[in-house]
């Protein structure tokens, strides 16, 4: 009879080496992301399902699940359904906090500062609020849900394997692609999703991981019937040189739009909280506006899917199109402003859409040939997209994919490349990360600055600091100091608090007798422990000096210990030298 330690033994050591397989080359990488793409469509595939299960509560005019295009609907449900969504997301908000009291990390912030490492209590969470917020008729769609979920499993996954920490974060990318390219049956879009937002660069290596997930993610989804993305505009005709020109004026048109709904979402935000103090009862209050606004507009609720293909398939009234565009906003931002859980992913494709349309109105006023307004809507949609999402190139391929004429691809690239370029320079940030501002955090894209919140002066500070009293004298301190013996000390007031720093040279220079308190310098110039290196390199160059001492608070300040630039610029060396080997060994 064999010993319960040898067959563990026996068990661990395959499991070993396939761990170290797969740690070793592409193969393994590409092997975990078919894995996280086939979750990814399984997990969108049901969270789809589960929305419009719930949109059935609307009344039996809702049609294959489409909330926004619902006909004939029963006004007290409208009115109603989305503050009783709005209550239950307070409630299980409630129950939430009480477990584990902090702000999901999604996959943006996961690979910009964790290195990758996500929660998959975090991608539960979200997917249930994403699930009631939308399924209830909240302006939101699910794909803030599917890429956390998305990401959440491929996350542990990698972990599971004991993956490096680029690698990683390639995977988390691989979650987050497979999820959008489940959502829109758009592989390239889902692909380059993740290169532009989620791993923040472009690299060869991660090609084939990040495509193989999308195109398994794709197929899942597929075979279960669980893409969302209902609208495949067709007959969208090549554009000529005027279609370029409006193309233009489109992106910059969208660009200005979509940094007003930006803003006002942080505005209604803000009064929500000053207006509704118990943050749990504020999903009802604003599901209760989204509710009086769908009794004017139906098209305002959930994502939008079924308000996208009526504008792509049928031709209405002009004022029809503009009060539908600006409820939808209204409603996008309320749902957001008042705590409601998801995106603004499908709505600012709807709103970029409907703008294109209204647009399209234009070349006969001015007397220019008529443009088909098909086209306008497609472009409105794709530079819509990128001034909100950040996503130029998926983006692109979103409208690629969706009409397949590659005819139109000059005037969309037009579209985008006009809209992110406003955007970037005028306002700075794409919805992901301006809610990362507004809650504080300085990160504008998922680029790995992680290992740099992590080299902090704290860890890279010396402790052994020689100490003396401002008020000592010279001719002491010359006795206790001698030449060559260091270069430097800190003085402390007669509090024990820092007041300075006494070069040594400084004191052998002078002939005068008096204290050193006369030869101090930096009084004023200390470092913070938590302070990151490159927050402690400005300060060593507005300084121009070699040290600076360590203060534990600037309040009690007392000297914990002393930092030289030199050691501080050889770490950081270092430290980024690990990091650009390890995108060499990628690429």
């Amino acid at each position: 009879m064999h010993h319960p330690r040898s067959r563990l033994r026996r068990i661990a050591k395959p499991v070993a080496g396939l761990r170290s397989w797969v740690r070793s080359g592409e193969l393994g990488l590409v092997g975990l992301a078919l894995m996280a793409g086939v979750a990814s469509g399984v997990l969108a595939a049901a969270m789809s399902g589960a929305a419009r299960w719930l949109h059935t509560l609307f009344g039996p005019g809702v049609v294959h699940g489409l909330l926004s295009a619902v006909r004939d609907a029963d006004p007290l449900r409208l009115l109603l359904l989305p503050a009783a969504g709005g209550l239950l997301l307070g409630l299980l908000n409630l129950a939430v906090a009480r477990r584990r009291p902090r702000v999901p990390v999604d996959p943006i912030e996961a690979n910009a500062l964790h290195g990758g490492r996500m929660s998959l209590w975090d991608g539960a969470v979200v997917a249930a609020q994403n699930i009631l917020s939308n399924g209830f008729g909240a302006s939101v769609g699910l794909e803030a849900g599917y890429t956390q979920a998305g990401g959440g499993v491929a996350s542990r996954l990698g972990m599971l394997f004991g993956l490096r920490r680029g690698d990683l974060r390639i995977l988390v990318g691989c979650g987050a692609a497979g999820a959008i390219a489940a959502a829109f049956d758009a592989p390239l879009t889902g692909a380059f999703y993740a290169f532009e937002l989620v791993i923040g660069t472009y690299a060869i290596a991660a090609l084939a991981p990040v495509v193989s997930s999308a195109v398994a993610a794709t197929l899942i989804a597929r075979l279960l019937h669980g893409q969302t993305y209902f609208v495949q505009p067709g007959g969208v005709p090549a554009p000529g040189w005027d279609g370029y020109a409006l193309a233009l004026l489109l992106g910059l048109l969208c660009a200005a739009v979509a940094i007003a709904l930006m803003r006002g979402v942080g505005a209604i935000e803000a009064v929500m909280k000053r207006a509704v103090p118990w943050a749990a009862l504020r999903p009802a209050v604003g599901g209760l506006g989204v509710g009086i606004l769908a009794l004017l507009s139906p098209g305002v609720l959930s994502a939008g899917h079924g308000a996208l293909h009526i504008a792509f398939t049928t031709e209405g009234p002009l004022r029809a199109v503009l009060l539908l565009l600006v409820l939808k906003a209204l409603a996008s931002a309320l749902s957001l402003g008042a705590g409601f859980r998801g995106g603004l992913f499908f709505a600012s494709l709807l709103l970029g859409a409907l703008l294109g349309k209204l647009f399209a109105v234009l070349p006969p006023l001015l007397g220019l040939p008529l443009v088909d307004p098909l086209l306008l809507a497609v472009v409105g949609m794709s530079a819509f997209g990128t001034a909100v999402i950040g996503a130029p190139l998926a983006m692109t391929f979103l409208a690629l994919e969706s009409t397949g004429n590659f005819a139109i691809a000059g005037a969309v690239l037009t579209g985008v490349t006009v809209a992110g370029l406003l955007v970037r320079r005028a306002f700075g940030y794409s919805f992901a990360t301006w809610r990362f501002h507004l809650r504080g955090e300085t990160i504008r894209s998922a680029h790995d600055i992680g290992w740099l919140r992590d080299l902090t002066v704290g860890r890279l500070m010396r402790r052994d600091v020689r100490t003396i009293r401002a008020d000592t004298r010279l001719s002491s301190f010359r006795r206790d100091f001698a030449l060559g013996s260091t270069e430097r000390v800190v003085a402390l007031d007669e509090a024990g608090r820092y007041a300075g720093i006494v070069l040594v040279a400084d004191a052998h220079a002078v002939a005068e007798e008096g204290t050193v308190a006369s030869l101090l310098r930096l009084k004023d110039q200390a470092l913070l422990p938590n302070m990151n290196a490159k927050q402690a390199m400005a300060i060593f160059d507005a300084a121009e000096v070699e040290s600076l001492a360590v203060l534990d608070g600037l309040d009690s300040r007392k000297v914990i210990g002393l930092v030289t630039a030199s050691h501080l610029l050889r770490r950081y060396g270092e430290e980024l030298g690990k990091r650009r080997q390890e995108e060499v060994g990628l690429a």
